[in-house]
Formats: structure tokens, sequence, C-alpha cells
């Protein structure tokens, strides 16, 4: 069933997976479980407060918290009444919260006073001082965000413009006497093409992007995901993906309401907790970044813990050889403005040789063609170019621009990827566009492929690669790698290593050796290229034997 067999909206959805998985068990976070009857009914509940509070089509709500039963609820319920949720990052900085609540348009924002080291009442406070003041018992009128209305508060609050949490808002609905049916005929007005979620990226090299997806495209591509993510009702599925970026929101939170599986999540990574979860939940799949299953495999308790329920896992280091993905098969290409994967193929397929390195094929209903990227030319199979992207899972558009500036005419999305489809239609990933290193002597790098030549060497946990300036003449090739374990790695003799599988210009000039924490990250896991390439040159300033 790569498609829903009802419409395709979050309102029946919900109702749906309630009448077909009942009481067993959907979400289960930070000590608290739900079923599939409660997710229906609670947010239900919240959904008629949300009418009372003036919340329908056009208003803009934002979440502010951390993977657990309230963020669940809070998403199903803007949601059921046809708003827009927005998704805040729970690691967001004042700037970075401030600047999001501001171009989201925010009308209404559901938040947790706190999360880790994180107030938010006083982040908030301190992006918006004229907060300061206010009273929750009219709108308020925030300069900074000035179609900002209410914030109600899931939690202890002493700040007099904040409002009630979910049992006040629940209250409000009962008050103002909105029923089932009243409800009813609000969902009923919701239709797959109304917008359901601003989803921010990382935002690497610029301002995070808002892709802006519908209801429609949420539900069905959630369902589609079973492609190359395979569940059951039988299964207990661990992640820690963060529910406000694509993957964790469309691969685990939504798609599981489809199956009837169960989700077992915590509010961050914690690789003692993890295993604490999967263990007592009997987790059978294992959902997350290669490099938190090496984490976890590092925890100090890991050799006496019981993961034998795990058939199946994306962290492969965490489970025996015998139930890893073989070593040929198939990842995937996700974006944000995809609404996650939209190439894809179940990793535990075996693959034959000639496949190795492959990122799946088109899903169904969505259209790719790879391109010279300064002509719009289509190029030939197997023929590197930029790669098009259009179909059913595409975003409507990015927030604040319009809708000619982000797509082509005929409706392609550029998504800046670069690689190749083969004769078979099977895509093979090579790098960003803007990380393509363009060499002194005017050939093309991609990082992607020395990165695999590099962490195939049994010596070598992680690999990044990347381009420093070479006066005006190109780029230099430059690397930073982590050792595995307590490996003794020299960057010279990686690089003479290298000269045995790779062309001469695709050698790095330089191979910084380094732990891990000394690189820099997004709080998604992605390397910051920019960064790494500054940090390389400055701490190794190319001689003239290398620049040659």
């Amino acid at each position: 069933m790569p498609f829903p067999d009802f419409t395709p909206t979050m309102p029946v959805l919900l109702r749906t997976a309630a009448e077909r998985f009942g009481s067993h068990p959907y979400l289960i976070a930070n000590g608290e479980r739900m079923t599939y009857v409660e997710a229906d009914t609670r947010s239900a509940a919240v959904a008629k407060g949300l009418l009372a509070a003036g919340i329908g089509k056009g208003s803009r709500v934002g979440i502010l918290m951390p993977n657990s039963v309230d963020d669940a609820v809070a998403a199903f319920a803007v949601t059921r009444v046809g708003a827009v949720f927005v998704p805040l990052n729970t690691f967001s900085q004042t700037q970075e919260l401030a600047w999001m609540v501001g171009h989201a348009d925010l009308t209404h924002l559901l938040a947790h006073p706190r999360f880790l080291n994180n107030d938010y009442l006083e982040r908030l406070e301190a992006a918006f001082p004229d907060l300061v003041g206010q009273s929750a018992d009219g709108p308020l009128f925030v300069a900074g965000a000035p179609f900002l209305r209410a914030v109600h508060v899931w939690g202890d609050s002493d700040r007099s413009w904040t409002r009630g949490d979910e049992a006040a808002i629940v209250a409000s609905g009962a008050n103002a006497g909105i029923d089932d049916a009243f409800l009813a005929a609000v969902e009923a007005c919701v239709v797959p093409a109304d917008p359901a979620v601003i989803v921010y990226s990382s935002g690497s090299t610029a301002d995070p992007k808002g892709a802006i997806h519908t209801q429609g495209t949420i539900v069905r591509h959630s369902c589609n995901m079973q492609a190359g993510y395979p569940m059951s009702s039988d299964d207990v599925l661990f992640s820690s993906m963060p529910f406000f970026w694509i993957g964790g929101l469309v691969t685990t939170l939504l798609a599981t309401l489809h199956l009837g599986a169960t989700l077992v999540t915590q509010s961050s990574f914690d690789a003692g907790t993890a295993l604490d979860l999967m263990e007592q939940e009997r987790a059978t799949i294992a959902m997350g970044w290669p490099q938190q299953g090496t984490t976890i495999a590092a925890h100090p308790s890991f050799a006496s813990r019981d993961l034998s329920s795990v058939v199946r896992t994306s962290m492969p280091d965490m489970v025996p050889p015998d139930r890893r993905p073989p070593p040929v098969n198939s990842t995937s290409l996700g974006m944000t403005e995809m609404c996650s994967s939209h190439t894809l193929w179940d990793q535990y397929d075996p693959l034959p040789e000639s496949r190795r390195g492959t990122f799946g094929k088109s899903l169904e209903r969505i259209e790719h063609k790879v391109v010279d990227p300064e002509t719009g030319d289509e190029v030939a199979a197997g023929q590197d170019g930029e790669l098009w992207a259009r179909g059913y899972s595409l975003m409507q558009g990015l927030q604040r621009r319009e809708r000619e500036d982000v797509f082509e005419p005929d409706g392609w999305y550029r998504t800046g990827d670069v690689g190749h489809f083969d004769a078979d239609g099977w895509f093979y990933f090579q790098g960003r566009l803007g990380e393509m290193i363009k060499t002194p002597g005017g050939a093309n790098v991609t990082p992607a492929e020395i990165e695999a030549v590099l962490v195939g060497y049994d010596d070598v946990l992680e690999a990044y690669v990347t381009g420093i300036p070479a006066g005006d003449a190109g780029q230099l090739v430059v690397a930073a790698v982590v050792p595995r374990a307590d490996a003794a790695v020299d960057g010279d003799e990686l690089r003479m290593r290298l000269k045995s599988d790779l062309s001469a210009y695709k050698v790095p000039k330089h191979i910084w050796v380094c732990a891990k924490a000394e690189l820099p990250f997004l709080d998604s896991g992605k390397i910051k290229k920019q960064e790494l390439a500054d940090r390389i040159a400055r701490r190794h300033p190319l001689d003239e034997e290398h620049s040659a």
C-alpha cells in the first residue's frame, strides 16, 4: 500500500489509525505512553480548544517542544483544524528563535517552558523584549513578530504574557460549547490541498528555508515511506530523530500512524538512555544516524545489553554483522523540500556489486532528471549533473518566496544535488553542487567520492572532504578524518594509500587527523563544510610541496 486508501488529510489519518489500531501503543516518550485511540481523542480535545482561541485555516502555530507526547498531540491538534504547524528547533538560540518566529508569521506559539539547559521563556523575552509587561488577558503585540497573538506554555510559568497549558486549552473548548459535531464539521473542511506544515531546513550556509507542505503531501508521503522502511503493527521502532526536522517527522511520527507500529523516542539523543529504551521496549527497528550507532556501541554498558530484538537498523555498529544491512545495499536521498526521501530502496535488500554506491530509485509518482547545471539541458544516463525533481511530495513553495523564484517554469525544482542515473534508473549521488571542488588544473572533484574511499579503510571512522582557496587558481582538496577507536592514523600515510585508489588530482593535499569534537557540526549532524575549510586552512597552511 504505497498510498493511503482514504482521503489524505491529518484528521482522517488520525481517526483511521484509531479505528484500525485502537489501544495498541502508538508513542512512548519520556516515561509517558499514548495509544492510537488516545492520540485521536486527546488531539481532538485540544483541537476544540484551539478553535475556541480563534485558530483555524490561515493560522500559523509554532511548536517549541522536544520529542514528546505533548509535541505530537499539539501538532495533530493544529492540523485537525486546518491550521499550519511550524515545528521549531529546540536548540535554537535567541537570534535563531527570533528569526524563525518572525519569518514564519506565527500567530500562536505552543511551548514547553524549558528543555535541558534551554530556558525558552527567558529566550523569548530576550528575542522579543516588548513581551515583558504584556498581559495574556488580551492579544499580544510584538514588533519583531507582528502577527503573534498568544503564547501557551505546557508547564510552570511566572510570565504575565503566557497562557495556560493543554488542560487550559481543553477547558476553553468545553466552556465554549465546541462539541464533537462542530469539530467534525471543521475537519470536513480540511482538504488535501491545505497547507499543513512549514519545516525549516538546518541552514548550513545561509538562513534556514521554510518548506511549505500540504495535508495531502505529508499523509501520502509518510505512507509511501514503507517502500524503504517497511514496518507492521508488530514492530517497535526506536528513534531519537527530532520531530522538528523532516526525517523525524515523516519517517517516524507520521509513518507509524499508517502501519500501527509503536514509536519509542527520547527528547534528545543519549546513548545510555537509548540502550535502556531499546532493551526495555524490545525494539525491533532502530533508526538514527550511523554515528549514533557508533556512540551506542562505545557506551560502557553496551556489552551487557540485550539488543537481540533489533533486526533492522540504520546504525549498523550497534548490532552484530549478521543483523546489519548487506555489504552492497542502497541508501536514500532526501531533503526538506521533497518531504524527506525522494529516491529510496530497502537497505536490507542485497544488491549486486555493480549497484555499490547507489541511492535507490525514484519513488512512485516522483519524477527526476539530471541536467547540465549551466545550460539546463538534460544529460545522458551515466553522466553527472544536477538533479531536478518534481511530483506529489515536492513542497508548494518556500515561506516568503515567490513561486517563480523557487521553481522552473515547468515545475521542476533544482535540488542542488549532483549525481547520475544509470540506464536502469538507479541514482548515484556525488555531492552538493556548491561543494564541488575545482582544482587548479581545472578538474572537478566530488567530495563524496573521496569520503567513501577514506571510510572504507578499517582505521577511519568518519571522513570529510572540502576545498580551500589556491590563490587565483581554484581550490586545493583537503580532508579531515576521525580515527576508529584507538587506531593510530597518520595523515601523510593516508595520502599515500589514497594514491593507489584515486586519481592523483583527487588525493587531498592535506589530511587533518582529529577528534570528532574538534569538527564543526550543525545540530542536525551535518558538517559545516565552509567552517571546516577555514579551520584546516588556519591550522595547516600548505607548503609549496603540498600546493604543487
